[in-house]
């Protein structure tokens, strides 16, 4: 393999601005499909590599380095797909709707999303699965009682990801621990000076904003569980995908093995109420998605999704946008902007801050959640314990700076996914899941006040100055 060239600061972030224009014009300015403007951001990289020196290997290599990540993000969300599908067909999801109507008050039906899909959040350790499930059937709920779709979006979201944080099952949880070298609970300790003042503030915020909503349109709701009764199979036995769920999260089943039985399980329900239904037709529903016919139009519109042809603008987006992260990585193009950086930070606020925004901006550049932590925790680890902040201090950044805000990226993985699943733009929720905006915040002010930063002590410095020297 040939030597790869050396770039240098100035031509990195020209180029990275060049990307970041494209995709930011296109996504943000034009209102086009992400897809689209990745692609061309994609080729603007590759064509630049070769005028810098780089070979069709050497391009080859960075494309499917970057892809090697996300195959089992990809399996997910095929299998999201399909679980979606049987979910409405099993009547899981109608269900839910119904019973929420008749529990859930309007003027508290804001802040009851948010805690409601926190817990299942932290019982199954995935924000996909909690907005994918349980955020479909209040979505549906929410715009029946005329609240504005972007809000009730933002109020799914952010109680996805703050369950998603507080759940030892999280992929990104495990990670971050891991990139740190950290024990996983230490590390879920260390975010809670994060996540909890985050939780506690947009519980307040969706509060404010449910209470001049108190009341609702009783005729459209009972028009819609009028429809949704007549056309679905409306019982607790429909809840059984749910409680398998939690049942699989409480032996710490992976994703993978969960969504098979569960998507097995709801296609057994499918033909248990609905003895007219045949493979062929099972076959479909599960391939393309659910159809609904009820005799409600606004029904019709939200339970008709779901299906394994769905997710592929995701999957299509997750394949170009890990290839441009591998490009990106692989040409050098991101270490010369970081490790310069991380060089020249003498406080812990300087510290925070710069890693802070090291994490966000590889989440802008690259779209992809796993990335965003491990890039910048390999960039800055050694400056934080040199600056004396332990690895746990990072852990938190890499989470409050890179997992959170992944949702909230038009062109990101989690962004497109939201937006093709809830059928509402990123950058119309976005303004709306607090939690992820305030994580941030929080970090930044331990940064400067020191209250809750993990600190080295004597021991592990003087180890770290050793090595240092001897480096």
């Amino acid at each position: 393999m040939s030597r790869l060239p050396k770039i240098k600061l100035g031509e990195a972030i020209i180029v990275l601005l060049v990307i970041l224009g494209i995709m930011g014009v296109g996504v943000i300015g034009l209102g086009l499909s992400p897809q689209v403007p990745v692609l061309l951001a994609m080729t603007v990289a590759i064509f630049w590599a070769k005028l810098r020196g780089f070979n069709w290997q050497e391009i080859n290599t960075g494309i499917k380095d970057g892809i090697d990540k996300g195959i089992i993000p990809i399996v997910i969300f095929i299998l999201i797909g399909a679980m979606i599908s049987t979910w409405i067909a099993a009547g899981t999801i109608p269900t839910l709707m119904v019973y929420g109507f008749k529990a859930i008050s309007a003027q508290w039906f804001l802040p009851t999303v948010f805690l409601v899909c926190s817990l299942v959040g932290a019982a199954v350790g995935s924000c996909f699965t909690v907005v994918s499930t349980v955020g479909i059937a209040f979505f549906g709920i929410g715009v029946t009682m005329n609240f504005n779709p972007a809000l009730v979006a933002g109020a799914i979201v952010a109680g996805g990801v703050f369950g998603d944080k507080l759940s030892p099952l999280s992929e990104t949880n495990n990670l971050a621990a891991a990139v740190v070298d950290t024990d996983l609970f230490s590390h879920m300790k260390t975010i809670l000076w994060s996540i909890l003042p985050a939780g506690a503030i947009t519980t307040i915020a969706f509060a404010f904003m449910g209470m001049g909503h108190n009341h609702a349109d009783m005729s459209k709701i009972n028009t819609t569980v009028a429809a949704l009764t007549s056309d679905f199979h409306i019982s607790v036995l429909s809840l059984i995908p749910i409680i398998l769920v939690f049942a699989c999260a409480a032996i710490k089943m992976a994703a993978i093995p969960t969504m098979l039985i569960n998507i097995f399980v709801s296609a057994v329900m499918m033909f248990i109420n609905d003895h007219g239904l045949t493979v062929s037709k099972a076959t479909d529903i599960i391939t393309n998605g659910y159809v609904a016919k009820t005799s409600n139009h606004e029904v019709n519109i939200l339970l008709s999704r779901g299906g394994i042809v769905s997710m592929m603008p995701t999957v299509a987006l997750i394949v170009l946008t890990l290839s441009l992260g591998g490009l990106l990585v692989h040409f050098g193009l991101i270490n010369a902007v970081m490790l310069p950086l991380a060089k020249h930070l003498n406080t812990s606020g300087k510290l925070v801050a710069a890693a802070l925004a090291t994490c966000i901006g590889v989440n802008i550049f690259v779209g992809e959640q796993f990335l965003s932590i491990i890039l910048p925790g390999r960039a800055f680890k050694k400056t934080f314990n040199e600056g004396g902040l332990a690895s746990g201090a990072l852990g938190r950044i890499l989470e409050d700076g890179g997992t959170v805000l992944n949702y909230l990226v038009p062109w990101g993985v989690g962004g497109v996914f939201i937006a093709n699943t809830l059928g509402v733009p990123t950058i119309q929720y976005l303004p709306f899941v607090f939690f992820s905006l305030l994580c941030p915040v929080m970090s930044l002010i331990s940064g400067f006040t020191g209250i809750g930063l993990m600190k080295l002590d004597k021991e592990n410095e003087q180890k770290i100055a050793q090595e240092t020297a001897r480096a």
